[in-house]
């Protein structure tokens, strides 16, 4: 004997419902939840490897320029070189804070 499918409203039909919000609740709170965070992580890593390439960049481009200028320019002198890379430094350090404007706790005592 054949076996006959269950009506619409049968008893399966609760089940695949349940189903059904079940996987729409749990998508809602991953989507909510886990996405954000996956994204602050990723941005973190990024941003850690960027920061490291920029540093490695910064002080192999400075040892090179050190070296250029002791054995060509200042022939043989490192203290020269040393002035002028530093001044170079100090410079565009100055140059930043002076970009940054005043801070919020300046302003608390006035």
């Amino acid at each position: 004997m054949e076996r006959a499918e269950p009506p619409p409203n049968g008893p399966d039909d609760w089940a695949s419902h349940a189903t059904r919000i079940v996987e729409q609740v749990v998508e809602t709170v991953r989507d909510r939840s886990t996405k954000p965070v996956l994204f602050a992580v990723r941005a973190l890593v990024v941003g850690s490897l960027v920061a490291v390439v920029a540093t490695f960049l910064v002080v192999a481009l400075s040892i090179g320029i050190v070296r250029l200028l002791t054995a060509d320019a200042f022939g043989g002198r490192v203290w020269a070189s040393d002035l002028v890379v530093g001044g170079i430094f100090a410079g565009a350090g100055a140059f930043l804070l002076k970009q940054g404007g005043e801070r919020r706790s300046d302003h608390v005592g006035r």
